[in-house]
């Protein structure tokens, strides 16, 4: 492992959070039963701490459902604390270009994972589809306009109406995707009205 810098050894949690601190090393191998360590919780706060290192867990035998726990925590990598130093070299190479180490026999909690969160964000992507299918025309581009951070006077200077007609436009907006106001609005909007638009357009 030479020549890679910084490099500091702590056998406590309280000096691995001051050298975390000062240091901020790429890579931190941590021993899951370093004295003081109280399982995923200290390990958010050692991310926490700096967001930038990132965290192999050196462990003896622990469960599948704990390493995989880890892994949701943050961790990029989980190996054997008895490993060889060639191989921890490999794995730390690994990480450090952005790799995640994982066991084959964790390989299907990713892809579960995968598939129940692409499931909901395209759940959560046709009700926001259906509540914009509501809207008229105008009310789409007022609330484009809206999620790129538009002001009532903008938005009613560009489309050339009055800035009582757009906050009219906004209620009705407001009332049909149940929002209460522009930030919500905002967030809904992005990257999801500009498609309906086109769509609309071209039909």
């Amino acid at each position: 492992m030479s020549g890679r810098a910084p490099i500091f050894c702590s056998t406590n949690m309280d000096s691995v959070r001051q050298e975390l601190i000062r240091i901020k090393p790429q890579i931190l191998l941590l021993d899951y039963e370093l004295p003081q360590l109280e399982g995923s919780d200290d390990i958010s706060g050692l991310m926490k701490l700096n967001p930038e290192t990132k965290i192999i867990i050196l462990t003896s035998l622990i469960s599948d459902e704990i390493e995989w726990n880890l892994f949701r925590t943050g961790i990029r990598g989980c190996c054997r604390s008895d490993i060889e130093p060639e191989q921890l070299k490999i794995i730390v190479d690994s990480v450090q270009r952005g790799e995640l180490w994982l066991r084959r026999a964790l390989s299907w909690h990713l892809l579960n994972e995968l598939v129940a969160i692409t499931k909901e964000k395209n759940k959560m992507k046709q009700a926001i589809s259906d509540m914009l299918a509501n809207l008229t025309r105008r009310e789409c581009e007022i609330a484009t306009l809206v999620g790129n951070g538009e002001s009532n006077k903008q938005i009613a200077r560009r489309l050339d109406i009055t800035e009582r007609t757009v906050k009219a436009h906004l209620t009705e907006v407001f009332r049909k995707l149940e929002v209460a106001d522009r930030l919500k609005l905002a967030l809904m909007v992005k990257g999801s009205i500009t498609h309906l638009i086109s769509s609309r357009i071209a039909h």
